[in-house]
């Protein structure tokens, strides 16, 4: 059977990175790719058998392909730190691996867990979020700071049937800060791209983000937690466009001379 690394990108993730890290034990390799982090996740991560790779962090498409270099075998899963690889989801890797023609690289449908309940829509199942496994070669990321695209070098990409978990928030706090962070690294890429923020593009485009989810995604039969996933992207795309907005204005105070 082909061997497999399976790699997980960190930061801080101290409460997270033992599930996610026991749940891929079955790999040959487990590579954590950690930002230096200040919390003690990589001692555990060392703990538990992982080897830690430090990289300090300058976008996610740049730290997926130094994640993807730290990998010695020839197949590669990506799992992220709030990521859980199920049994089911392990024997279809396997299988993969000991078959004669497998696809070149893999999504796997993940499935997220909030607010007590499993989401079934809202855009959230299968979620299919990027190829997680793969040969190693065949996919590379765009330097972008968030939301990273890739390319698929050579191959052909399949699907894989079974789940993943993801437990993507601890609570709603975690829900405020990534809206805070991943809008700032947002508003980043979108700069680099030449694209202009303003407070009415910041409306439009959050207002449309939260019925997407909502409506088009039939967050309402989430219940709470689709109206709660809803309005997170509300936040998250309005104050991605409005710290566009800001960086491209002049907003610095007034001088001494209006005091």
């Amino acid at each position: 059977m082909n061997k497999i690394s399976a790699y997980i990108l960190t930061y801080n993730e101290a409460e997270k990175i033992e599930p996610a890290i026991r749940s891929v034990l079955w790999a040959d390799e487990i590579v954590v790719v950690d930002s230096y982090s200040t919390d003690g996740t990589a001692d555990i991560a060392e703990r538990l058998g992982a080897r830690v790779v430090q990289i300090p962090f300058t976008g996610f498409g740049d730290l997926r392909n130094q994640a993807m270099a730290a990998c010695t075998f020839d197949w590669i899963f990506s799992l992220d730190a709030d990521e859980r690889c199920t049994a089911e989801a392990r024997d279809e890797i396997r299988a993969v691996l000991q078959s004669e023609a497998p696809e070149d690289a893999y999504y796997v449908p993940r499935k997220n867990f909030f607010m007590g309940r499993w989401i079934r829509h809202s855009g959230y199942y299968p979620d299919y979020r990027q190829p997680q496994l793969f040969r190693k070669g065949v996919l590379s990321f765009a330097p972008d700071p968030v939301h990273e695209s890739f390319t698929l070098n050579t191959g052909k990409i399949g699907y894989l049937s079974s789940d993943i978990w993801q437990i993507p928030f601890k609570d709603f706090e975690q829900i405020i800060e990534k809206a805070n962070r991943y809008s700032s690294l947002g508003a980043e890429k979108m700069a680099k791209s030449g694209r202009r923020g303003g407070m009415f593009k910041a409306l439009t485009h959050g207002l449309w983000a939260f019925l997407h989810h909502y409506v088009i995604k039939m967050g309402v039969l989430d219940g709470w937690a689709g109206f709660v996933i809803a309005f997170g992207n509300f936040e998250g795309t309005f104050y991605k466009y409005a710290k566009l907005h800001e960086m491209q204005s002049d907003f610095r105070p007034p001088g001494s001379e209006h005091l």
